[in-house]
């Protein structure tokens, strides 16, 4: 591990060298110190790191002296540096770890009502809002691209962008069947209704990244379906995209010009082949791989809204909190957090048996 780190500072300092030498050239200085930027932290660590193994070995080395004031100091000094020192070896080594290429990508959020009627369609307004308050704490920005709406408040589907540095890695782990408990507004009897609202979050990808043929596509246009009055299109500007090989499709018509609207589709399709392309990279390497998003139905979920109890529940990592508000107003990293620590766990388990084969 000394020698990977070794190897990480010395390209950091030539970073810092490069830097200099091509300080007329904006673009080559942005693209060095994003790098220096990402290297920055390893290396601060690795630098503590040295320097407790510096003092580790003077402590020990005192403790062959005569003086048994120094060999008591030098005692209690290991104490604390040896668990320090394996705590920061645990910190590097998952810095360490290879990372998803995509986690600093923006991502594409796709809401959608599943079982449940009007109140999945109204859960799943909530959990857009949900997502609204926790990209404006992360000062992360939203664009819709497609949405279909109710008319009670409520969405059949919305599809939209989340633009900001590491929306990916963070948001990733909403993907999932989210399961909500409570009385609906308009049920007389008080009657606790559960509904489903599948989320799927796929990370936004360049043409480069995906190239879909012309051939493998079939574009309609047709006339936007405005809310009436002056909002009704009076051209064909909305376009629905059909991918030919897969049968997948997708519709937008929120932007007023016909290209928009092909772009943003494309934009979306280009992203949902990009992630059926990972799902079979990562089903090669393991045995069961669970689908993103499931069927929809109440026994598949990732997380449990119940409004009686005031309580969510994180299925995945058996973890609750009982301030449903707080969570719906964008307080999710409590469960982030937890999913985010046990994925690195899970990678590090998998680096370690790599190694031993």
């Amino acid at each position: 591990m000394l020698e990977k780190l070794a190897l990480i500072e010395a390209r950091y300092q030539e970073i810092d060298r490069l830097m200099e030498e091509v300080a007329s050239d904006y673009q080559r200085v942005s693209e060095l110190n994003k790098e220096r930027l990402e290297l920055e932290p390893v290396v601060l660590k690795a630098r503590q790191y040295r320097q407790s193994l510096q003092s580790l070995e003077d402590a020990r080395a005192l403790q062959d002296t005569d003086d048994e004031d120094m060999r008591t100091l030098a005692a209690a000094e290991i104490e604390e540096l040896v668990p320090a020192i394996a705590q920061l070896e645990k910190e590097i080594k998952a810095m360490l770890l290879p990372k998803d290429p995509r986690d600093d990508r923006n991502v594409i959020v796709e809401i959608r009502a599943g079982t449940g009627g009007d109140e999945a369609a109204l859960f799943a307004a909530d959990l857009y809002r949900m997502y609204i308050h926790y990209a404006e704490q992360r000062k992360w920005s939203i664009e819709v691209l497609s949405e279909s709406e109710t008319g009670i408040g409520g969405y059949k589907e919305i599809i939209f962008l989340v633009k900001g540095k590491g929306a990916y890695s963070r948001l990733k782990f909403e993907s999932g069947v989210h399961r909500v408990q409570r009385v609906p507004a308009t049920e007389a009897s008080g009657r606790i209704h559960t509904s489903t609202v599948t989320v799927a979050v796929l990370a936004e990808v360049e043409e480069v990244d995906i190239q879909i043929p012309e051939s493998d596509i079939k574009v309609d246009v047709y006339r936007s379906a405005g809310a009436g009055g002056q909002n009704v299109q009076k051209n064909s500007t909305a376009v629905r995209i059909t991918h030919i090989p897969t049968g997948m499709v997708v519709a937008c018509q929120d932007e007023r010009s016909q290209l928009q609207n092909r772009l943003r589709a494309l934009s979306i399709l280009r992203a949902r082949l990009y992630e059926i392309e990972e799902q079979k990279r990562m089903s090669e390497r393991e045995a069961s791989r669970r689908s993103q998003v499931g069927t929809g139905e109440r026994s598949e979920k990732i997380r449990t809204y119940n409004y009686p109890q005031s309580r969510v529940t994180d299925h995945r990592v058996n973890l609750s909190s009982y301030n449903i508000v707080g969570v719906l107003n964008g307080d999710l990293d409590l469960f982030i957090d937890e999913l985010s620590m046990r994925e690195e766990s899970d990678r590090m388990s998998a680096v370690g048996e790599s190694d031993d084969d």
